[in-house]
């Protein structure tokens, strides 16, 4: 199915582009060699910050020191008070003993305090640096030559910030009281008896290695949440806002797959964190559940060693008491709120992609002396473009090449069913063909972002979409920028005085289901009149108008600068056209009316038709 065009002196029209949004897509991994900078760079806040807080952190581990001799205090004051006094027959020794543990436990209040009024030195300060960091890039973001507004700026800052700082709290103190914790409980354990470090150091060794070795691939399925996360979020954004266009355009279905997709993403990558956590939780046994059983199980040895009852109720309390609940902590907190804080510094840090080189102007129409346009860059082309309703279906179209100048008005003819209304899919870059390619303005459109892609054409099907708004707004919906006279320009080409003045005015709200089908047609006509966009397609969009409003409408769209592609629903719109494609289901004609009425058998006989029915 090949169409031959020849050069046609046509207006040619400079299109503005739009700026390109930065890809949000989930990174792909990084080379080993290449995570040892990413996480510099990502703990680089943190470096900075404690730096800058080496006073704060003196305090800290004076407060911290007092809570490792709390916890030295506990476990040595069980031991000696079972063996100085119960176990002797001294129950006043005992007790004496058990009261200095009370006010060891008693003294913890005041630690505590003094720990929680370091904190928010630390953590506060690292969220206005990173608050600070966030509106910085977004303000850059927004700003550079090429890049699109940064469309998680808002999450950035009302959510991962807080988030940060939150986990790297409850990092601080997870972390700051399993150290403390650890060592006063060592410190006990070799003071009750050395034999103790044999049985509760090996696999205390073994849950920390296991767990160490689990938080990189731990990091990495938190990245790839947050990242599933967002792309949700900007899908919901994207379906939200487009959802008019959306739904005037027949793209629920393909709209609903890509959805689906980032939730099933989403879905997985929550999956591959709660596996991590089960890693976690075996770490947490290796670590904290298994030194308690191997004391139980070495009783007897112990016994033989000379160890006394004493001493192994005191290794229980530091095992059980002190250094299981810290292990458990800090290995909870690493394992969840320290992903997460690493994953959103790296965020927060990454530094925004490189500017790509500016576009090329398009190439300049050239003017002869008699003041008409040569040939310029096409608008749309479509290269042995093949194309069906489903997978196995026949091709509607079939090898079809086409080339539309810039400024030119084509009317596509044929039988019902042929294939037109699914080229001007085709031709909007809402249905890829099987084969071949489709460009706009000499570049393929499936290489446009959406957005910029909706900036370029405008599709309106038979079905026209009216809101509930003024009708300003509906006329305005394509260009919101669109001052008084522009709409009035195309109230005026369009003949809409009569339907402005039936509803009320501009700025009176419409309720659609008053309108009739060939008025919802009127308002989109004359939104398309009003929008930028340099390419617009008909598929019988003035089905329900009458033919001298649809005549009307045609001779406006025509006059607007930009290229014109009409699926007629009357043979008349091939009378206005400059050319006039005949599609037949087994190829396809291009050229004027005069051309295909000498060529084309096809065309001969709906011109007949036509001519015979309607006058």
């Amino acid at each position: 199915m090949s169409v031959t065009t020849a050069p046609r002196t046509t207006h040619a029209k400079e299109s503005a582009g739009r700026t390109e949004p930065t890809s949000t897509g989930a990174p792909t991994p990084a080379p080993a060699f290449e995570e040892a900078t990413t996480t510099r760079r990502a703990l680089a806040p943190i470096r900075s910050l404690l730096l800058r807080r080496k006073g704060v952190l003196g305090k800290l581990a004076a407060w911290s020191a007092a809570e490792s001799a709390q916890t030295f205090l506990g476990g040595y004051s069980v031991a000696r008070s079972l063996d100085d006094g119960f176990l002797k027959g001294s129950p006043g020794t005992g007790l004496l003993w058990l009261a200095a543990a009370a006010v060891a436990i008693l003294l913890g209040a005041p630690v505590v305090r003094g720990i929680f009024a370091q904190l928010p030195p630390l953590t506060e300060s690292l969220r206005d640096d990173l608050v600070r960091g966030s509106v910085v890039r977004a303000l850059r973001s927004a700003t550079a030559a090429r890049h699109g507004a940064d469309t998680t700026a808002v999450s950035r800052l009302t959510s991962q910030t807080e988030i940060a700082r939150d986990s790297f709290a409850g990092l601080v103190l997870a972390a700051r009281s399993f150290v403390f914790v650890a060592v006063g409980a060592l410190v006990g354990l070799v003071s009750l008896a050395p034999q103790f470090l044999l049985v509760v150091l090996p696999p205390l060794a073994l849950g920390l290695a296991l767990f160490t070795v689990s938080l990189r691939p731990m990091a990495r399925a938190q990245h790839r949440y947050l990242d599933a996360d967002e792309a949700v979020g900007r899908r919901a954004e994207v379906t939200r806002t487009a959802l008019r266009d959306i739904v005037a355009c027949g793209a629920q279905e393909a709209t609903a797959a890509e959805n689906r997709r980032a939730v099933e993403e989403a879905a997985a990558a929550q999956r591959a964190l709660a596996r991590w956590a089960a890693v976690r939780t075996l770490s947490v046994a290796a670590a904290g559940q298994l030194p308690v059983f191997l004391l139980l199980a070495a009783t007897p040895w112990f016994l033989r060693e000379g160890v006394t009852a004493g001493a192994m109720v005191g290794a229980l309390t530091y095992v059980l008491q002190s250094l299981l609940p810290a292990l458990h902590t800090l290995m909870a907190v690493l394992g969840a709120a320290g992903a997460r804080l690493f994953v959103i510094l790296d965020r927060l840090t990454r530094p925004l992609p490189a500017a790509p080189p500016p576009a090329a102007p398009p190439p300049a129409a050239h003017t002869s002396v008699a003041g008409r346009t040569g040939r310029a860059s096409a608008a749309l082309e479509l290269r042995h473009v093949r194309a069906a309703y489903g997978p196995g279906a026949r091709a509607v179209l079939d090898d079809l090449d086409l080339t539309v100048e810039r400024g030119e008005h084509l009317a596509v003819v044929g039988p019902s069913g042929i294939g037109k209304s699914t080229l001007l899919h085709a031709m909007a870059g809402l249905l890829t063909p099987e084969q071949g390619e489709v460009r706009l303005l000499g570049r393929a459109i499936g290489a446009f972002p959406p957005s910029e892609r909706a900036a370029l054409r405008v599709l309106l099907p038979q079905e026209a979409y009216v809101f509930t708004g003024t009708l300003r707004d509906n006329l305005c919906y394509l260009r919101p920028g669109a001052g008084p006279s522009d709409v009035d320009g195309a109230v005026d080409a369009l003949a809409l005085r009569p339907l402005v003045e039936r509803v009320g005015g501009l700025d009176r709200t419409l309720t659609p289901d008053t309108l009739s089908l060939g008025e919802r047609q009127l308002i989109a006509l004359g939104r398309a009149h009003l929008a930028p966009a340099p390419l617009l397609l008909l598929d019988e969009a003035t089905c329900h108008m009458d033919p001298v409003a649809e005549a009307t409408a045609e001779r406006a769209l025509r006059a607007r600068p930009g290229t014109l592609v009409v699926v007629a629903h009357r043979l008349s719109s091939a009378l206005r056209a400059d050319r006039v494609l005949v599609l037949d289901g087994t190829r396809a004609q291009c050229g004027t009316h005069e051309e295909l009425l000498e060529r084309s058998a096809l065309y001969r006989d709906l011109m007949g038709h036509w001519g015979g029915t309607e006058r």
